[in-house]
């Protein structure tokens, strides 16, 4: 066999490939087509109401199954004419209950000299569970409002039969209201 013979096998053969490759573009390009016909609007909604409820599904188990502890507490601080008000939210945004609960809430000045202290103390805070009211204020009456002063927030309480300890200040006097928001770490069970 000769080179011009190769050449003519090679071309030939290659005409070939690319004629089958052509009717195998157009046969998946028909199967395609057919594919996308059936694809209809109301199979879309319905795919993606589908989706949404299986991601709110996944959402929800992991926030209400899922055992973990997120405790927060929200602090007001506000200054008037007669004193000094602090206002505190304790928040167990966890999924289980937190236990033995003891939060201190102290009012310093600059000399880190106690003015005033309140405390509050619960046996058990449920989950998704809020508390304030009259036992988490500290009022302070008589104090200057011209000086600086620290608000010190102490939570001890108890998840999952382990103990913990949270420590949080805040210096405050520069404004008449503040308000801050301490995060405890998570915790998983």
């Amino acid at each position: 066999m000769g080179l011009l013979e190769k050449m003519r096998n090679a071309e030939e053969a290659t005409r070939e490939n690319t004629d089958e490759a052509t009717e195998r573009a157009h046969e998946i390009l028909q199967i395609v087509g057919e594919r996308v016909e059936q694809v209809r609007p109301s199979r879309v909604i319905f795919a993606s109401v589908a989706v949404l409820l299986i991601v709110s599904g996944m959402f929800i188990i992991g926030t209400w199954l899922v055992p973990y502890d997120r405790t927060s507490v929200d602090v007001v601080y506000i200054q008037g004419g007669s004193g000094h008000v602090v206002l505190v939210e304790l928040d167990n945004k966890g999924s289980r209950s937190i236990t033995d609960v003891n939060l201190d809430i102290r009012f310093l000045d600059d000399a880190s000299l106690e003015i005033g202290r309140s405390n509050f103390q619960a046996d058990e805070i449920a989950a998704h569970t809020s508390i304030a009211g009259d036992d988490l204020e500290l009022l302070i009456a008589g104090a200057s409002v011209w000086e600086n002063y620290t608000i010190e927030v102490i939570l001890d309480y108890t998840y999952g039969g382990d103990d913990y300890h949270e420590r949080w200040t805040y210096n405050v006097g520069g404004w008449q209201m503040e308000m801050f928001t301490y995060n405890a770490p998570i915790h998983f069970f």
